[in-house]
Parts: structure tokens; C-alpha cells; sequence
């Protein structure tokens, strides 16, 4: 059986990965419908070797949709979302719009797969650094459910969007000429500097990033009682996600058998060997849907605490892979 998947947003970043992933993982497609903003209308995009044609988002434009993989702002998805669901479509959305929402399925395949069945029209598809790291410590959490983590990310400039990176590299460009870089995009100059502010401040000096981690962990992982403190970063890395973590479960787990149940999780891949010099970098974790982890190894200031570093592609798996494979598990 085919389906005919709507893409809105198709015309950004996500939106295009989205199409990429579609024809990687040989998603069965009777119609691809891409949907942008007016601006946009009437450009192509390839598919399987074909040109197709960029739709106008409209009320009107999802009709006979299986699916809609979402990858627009908050505020298109909660104008859309009505007339997706009307139209009998199911809506995977990426933004932040319905993640917290209780009769909404928030969804990372490899976690909680089941919850993806109990949608009533919308699933959202979780934060990227979220996505990441819970992919990270999931196996750990099925040995002994963690009580804490303290989370710091470095989040690579793509994560912005397009503009990301290529803000970064005119700032690279402007230096080396002697001139002085211009910031539009971030706050601040973003090359050869970090900046620990990614989002506004909604919680007691926290930014609307760091509680994602949190808010949204505490969802998926059904564990309520998760505390999260989390300091997110942007980085002068074109792609990838890192993320240092603290856990501490109920239960002390030993470094060996946090290894082997890393090792055996769908969806990671085990890199730690510090002698060696092998560990999750960017480099290696861009263009490609596994999360690396490594670094792993006791905390010297509790028993039950473990540390350990992962990466991975805040676009792929982190977004656009994500919810492809949420649309798998529907078609299933």
C-alpha cells in the first residue's frame, strides 16, 4: 500500500531533509505533496530523481493526505493543525507547538513506539537535543530509572536553520579579511566564540531550551519525577549536537554494564575507548541517524551517578528522521 505524505515547511532545512529521508528509507509514496508560504509556491524540489512542484500551504492544500511531516514554526503548525485533522490526515509535527499537550503523543520511536498509536490527529515529534540525549541514557533508564540528570549542550549552528551556518562562515570570512563580523542571526558572534543562551528565559533563569530537556524527558520517558538541569549552548560547529550527562538512578549502574546495554540500543553506537582516542565527535555523528556515546565512566561525587558524552544530528535524528520513522510506525 502507498501513502500520500504532505510536507509543510518543505522549503526549509528540515523540510528538505525530510524528502531526502523519505527516498533513503524507500517510504512507500503514492503523492508527495510539498506545502511553504507563497513565496515559495511554484518552485521545485527533487524526489527520487523527479521535480516537484512546491505547493501554497492553505487550508485546502491537505486534502486526501495520509500524512502531513511538519517542519514549520510554532505558529504555522497551530494554524494548520485544524485543517490537517479535518482533511483525515495525520499531523507528525516538528515544531514545539503540541509537545506538552496532554491528548498528544510526543514520540521517539526507539523509546516509546506505543504512544504514537494513541494519537487523535497530532503527534509531535520531541526538542533535537531532547531526541539525542534520551536516545543516549534510554538503555540505562530501562536497568534503573534515573532520578536526575545534569545536561550541558553544544549546539551546532544549524540548529538555527539554514541562516546558522551561513552566519557563521561570514563571520569567519569578515575576520580574516580584518572586518568586523555582523551578528543577525545570533545575539552574539557566534565564530571562534560560544554562547550559553539558546532560547528566552522562562523558569527561574533558565532558558526555554534548557527546560525542554526536562519537560518534554519526563513525557516520553513516563517518568514524572525527572529532574533536569540543563545549560545549552551554541557552538562554531556546522552540524551535530553534543550533550554532556550527569544521570543518578535508583540503583548504582557499573560503567561495564552501562557499556554493554549502550552497545546493544537500537539506534547508538558505543564509542568509548579514551586511550585510543575514540569518542563521539561532530565530524563523525553528521549525515547519518545514529547517536554515539561514549565518555562513559563513574561520578566521583556519587555512587549511583554515571557520566557520559553522545552526539548526533540535531537534523536527522534529532528532526527530520525522527518523524519519518513516527510515520513509519502509523503505516505499520
Amino acid at each position: 500500500m502507498e501513502y500520500r505524505i504532505g510536507i509543510l515547511g518543505a522549503s526549509g532545512a528540515v523540510g528538505a531533509e525530510m524528502m531526502r529521508i523519505l527516498a533513503e528509507r524507500n517510504f512507500p509514496i503514492s503523492e508527495l505533496r510539498p506545502l511553504a508560504s507563497a513565496r515559495s509556491a511554484g518552485k521545485t524540489l527533487k524526489f527520487r530523481g523527479e521535480n516537484v512542484e512546491i505547493k501554497e500551504s492553505g487550508p485546502q492544500a491537505f486534502a486526501g493526505l495520509d500524512i502531513v511531516l511538519g517542519a514549520a514554526e510554532n505558529d504555522v503548525a497551530e494554524f494548520f493543525a485544524p485543517a490537517i485533522k479535518e482533511a483525515g490526515a495525520v499531523f507528525v509535527d516538528n515544531s514545539s507547538a503540541f509537545r506538552l499537550d496532554e491528548d498528544v503523543p510526543l514520540v521517539v520511536p526507539e523509546i516509546n513506539p506505543q504512544d504514537a498509536l494513541k494519537h487523535r490527529g497530532i503527534i509531535a515529534n520531541p526538542n533535537c537535543t531532547t531526541t539525542i540525549s534520551l536516545m543516549a541514557v534510554y538503555a540505562l533508564e530501562k536497568i534503573s530509572p534515573i532520578i536526575s540528570m545534569i545536561a550541558s549542550s553544544y549546539q551546532a549552528v544549524s540548529g538555527a536553520g539554514a541562516a546558522g551556518p551561513k552566519e557563521l562562515e561570514a563571520q569567519i570570512a569578515a575576520l580574516a579579511r580584518g572586518e568586523a563580523p555582523k551578528a543577525e542571526v545570533f545575539q552574539h558572534q557566534i565564530a571562534y566564540n560560544v554562547i550559553p543562551q539558546i532560547g528566552g528565559e522562562t523558569y527561574k533563569g533558565y532558558s526555554s531550551e534548557e527546560m525542554k530537556l526536562q519537560n518534554e524527558g519526563r513525557k516520553i520517558l513516563h517518568n514524572p519525577d525527572l529532574k533536569v538541569s540543563c545549560t545549552c549552548v551554541r557552538v562554531p560547529v556546522i552540524r551535530s549536537h553534543s550533550v554532556s550527562i550527569l544521570l543518578k538512578t535508583r540503583e548504582k549502574i557499573g560503567v561495564e554494564e552501562a557499556r554493554k546495554a549502550i552497545s546493544k540500543a537500537p539506534g547508538c553506537k558505543l564509542a568509548d575507548d579514551l586511550g585510543a582516542g575514540i569518542y563521539p565527535m561532530p565530524l563523525d555523528t553528521s549525515d547519518q541517524d545514529l547517536v554515539f556515546v561514549g565518555r562513559i565512566r563513574e561520578d566521583l561525587t556519587d555512587e549511583r551517578g554515571l557520566n557520559l558524552w553522545c552526539c548526533g544530528d540535531q537534523v536527522r535524528k534529532g528532526a527530520a528522521t525522527n518523524a519519518v520513522q513516527i510515520a513509519e510506525l502509523l503505516i505499520k
